[in-house]
């Protein structure tokens, strides 16, 4: 019978994936368990830091999850990682605190106010510097952050930024352009004038990359110095007045999803 002949063909693709699993890059597969970004993980393997069943791992390695494998000589549970949903997290950053875990100078973390995680571990969305405030988001899903970081999906970082100096047309003509840095060409793809009184001004500034104090960078180019800077939208996720500097809130169902299909990947169930 046709059902018949249906578990016979089920039962065959089980056997044959039970003796010739599918594999994945190393890289990829501890993304999704939560270890980190994918970039991250890839700095691991090049340190030596990941074994796979007792031998440094390789770049590029491809696993089936069936390995022994280990981070810094802890064993990794994979299933675990797996059956856990990704969970992720927006955090209003108050400037004076740093994006990194730990500081030597004793500066306040960013993740010392975050939450336990379901599973897994924070990954930081990028970066705000030390006095950069505003938006920030954590997942515990490595795939999801390394699209989100990477360039070539053009993801876009809102700014609301003050400067102080005279702001003309020509200037900003230059920005929308492209300015010559250090790093190469960078430019603002928006910007829109949203008040202010005399030498101090506000904008609300568009770029589609994350280069190290970039907006900062931009500004500083055309002579002018900012004064003040918050990222008020990441992608599809908008900071909310509300929500207060140090405080943080899970994303809801909808920009979750949002977020998953701004990086082409099939956003979680509900």
């Amino acid at each position: 019978t046709g059902c018949s002949r249906y578990a016979r063909k089920q039962r065959y693709h089980s056997l044959i994936f039970s003796l010739f699993p599918m594999q994945e890059r190393l890289q990829k597969v501890l993304a999704r368990a939560g270890l980190g970004s994918r970039r991250q993980i890839e700095d691991w393997i090049r340190d030596g830091r990941v074994q796979v069943n007792g031998k440094p791992a390789r770049l590029g390695q491809k696993v089936s999850g069936r390995e022994r494998i280990a981070v810094d000589g802890k064993k990794v549970n994979l299933k675990s990682g797996e059956q856990v949903v990704a969970a992720t997290i927006l955090y209003h950053k108050p400037a004076g605190e740093i994006c990194s875990r730990d500081d030597p100078d004793g500066r306040p973390s960013v993740f010392s106010a975050l939450p336990r995680p379901p599973g897994g571990r924070w990954i930081s969305v990028g970066r705000l510097d030390f006095n950069t405030s505003g938006l920030l988001l954590f997942t515990t899903d490595g795939e999801l952050a390394h699209r989100l970081m990477h360039p070539a999906q053009e993801i876009e970082r809102e700014y609301a930024v003050r400067v102080l100096g005279t702001v003309d047309l020509p200037m900003l003509e230059r920005l929308i352009q492209g300015v010559e840095l250090e790093d190469g060409v960078a430019r603002f793809s928006a910007i829109e004038e949203s008040g202010g009184s005399g030498a101090n001004r506000w904008y609300h500034v568009i770029i589609k990359e994350g280069r190290n104090r970039e907006v900062r960078r931009l500004w500083e180019s055309q002579g002018v110095k900012v004064s003040r800077l918050t990222r008020v939208r990441y992608g599809p996720v908008i900071l909310e007045r509300k929500l207060r500097p140090g405080k943080y809130r899970s994303l809801t169902f909808a920009e979750q999803k949002a977020l998953y299909q701004a990086t082409g990947l099939k956003p979680p169930k509900a």
